[in-house]
């Protein structure tokens, strides 16, 4: 049962006692329009990631390193967005809006390492793009079926150890003031806000971890497009150059959505917090979810007929 608020400044048993989402808005108009709004991304991230990774799966032609970590982030993508929205959409239709704090832990466990292993993808696309540009002729070599597989294992692996280790030290946190998240999740930045106990331990892990992974795989994606550039500068023929650059504008625009909105919300310092960045914090969480399917699908001609081929089979004939 949810505590009241007098309950609530007295216990410092955080086991015991649950948040408020209260999202975007309490104004129940707002709330309409937000559910449906939440509702219409949900559904077309969750058709588009699906029809990216069915339609992978099932052409052999694409069975490729660069589709195979597209088919990962699809998947990461699908689980991030069922981590968040399903839970909005329920609070934006009732008058309980309460999350448990065990539940909200584990909604804060899956974000972190969703997140985590978005980035770490797509610093090995980078890679992927930066053999096939740069060192064409030892693509087949240097990217052989092995070394993405271990790749990918890397990237699951960190991703969950990196959950653990920011989430874990949160059992530790008391809250004993207000639990109202104006947010439409359990996010890291507002949990440490809400808090009434020493913080410093969790500050120092997040900024210490946090430069590592995600700052070194970004540095290694500039890095790896400053050597991508110069290759494609060194092509003579304007077409040559167009296709080479095609190759990897899909994932440079996946990128820089990446982590333009990711930097909106978490390039400040902890205390300028405020609920304002709940409307950036949508970005990075819904909208990119829902626009990578497009990005890499709206100007990929292999993409176009592998999708082109999955419409055109018998079930999806019988469908319409």
């Amino acid at each position: 049962m949810l505590q009241t608020p007098g309950e609530m400044d007295g216990d410092n048993d955080t086991g015991s006692t649950d948040f408020l989402l209260i999202g975007l808005s309490e104004n129940p108009k707002h709330q309409r329009i937000l559910f449906w709004m939440f509702l219409s991304m949900y559904l077309i991230t969750v058709v588009g990631n699906v029809l990216i990774i069915v339609a992978i799966s099932s052409d052999s032609h694409l069975h490729t390193p660069m589709y195979i970590f597209l088919v990962n982030l699809s998947f990461t993508d699908l689980f991030f967005v069922t981590n968040t929205v399903p839970k909005t959409l329920v609070n934006l239709q009732s008058l309980n809006k309460a999350i448990s704090y065990a539940g909200c832990l584990t909604q804060l466990y899956f974000l972190i390492s969703l997140v985590t292993l978005d980035n770490l993808i797509l610093a090995a696309m980078a890679y992927d793009r930066y053999v096939a540009i740069c060192r064409p002729l030892h693509y087949t070599t240097a990217m052989n079926p092995s070394l993405c597989i271990l790749i990918l294992t890397l990237c699951w692996i960190l991703s969950v150890l990196y959950g653990l280790i920011l989430t874990i030290p949160m059992t530790r946190v008391a809250f004993c003031g207000s639990r109202k998240i104006h947010y439409i999740f359990c996010e890291m930045y507002v949990l440490l806000r809400l808090a009434c106990s020493d913080t410093q331990v969790n500050h120092i892990i997040l900024i210490v971890t946090g430069c590592f992974i995600f700052l070194m795989p970004c540095g290694f994606m500039i890095v790896s497009y400053v050597r991508i550039v110069r290759a494609i500068l060194q092509i003579i023929s304007a077409s040559g150059k167009y296709k080479a650059f095609s190759t990897c504008a899909s994932h440079l625009t996946v990128v820089s959505l990446f982590y333009g909105t990711l930097g909106m919300v978490y390039l400040q310092p902890l205390h300028t917090y405020s609920m304002k960045d709940s409307v950036a914090t949508v970005m990075y969480a819904v909208v990119t979810p829902m626009m990578n399917p497009f990005i890499y699908s709206l100007r990929n001609k292999d993409m176009h007929g592998a999708l082109r081929k999955l419409f055109l089979r018998k079930p999806f004939q019988r469908l319409t």
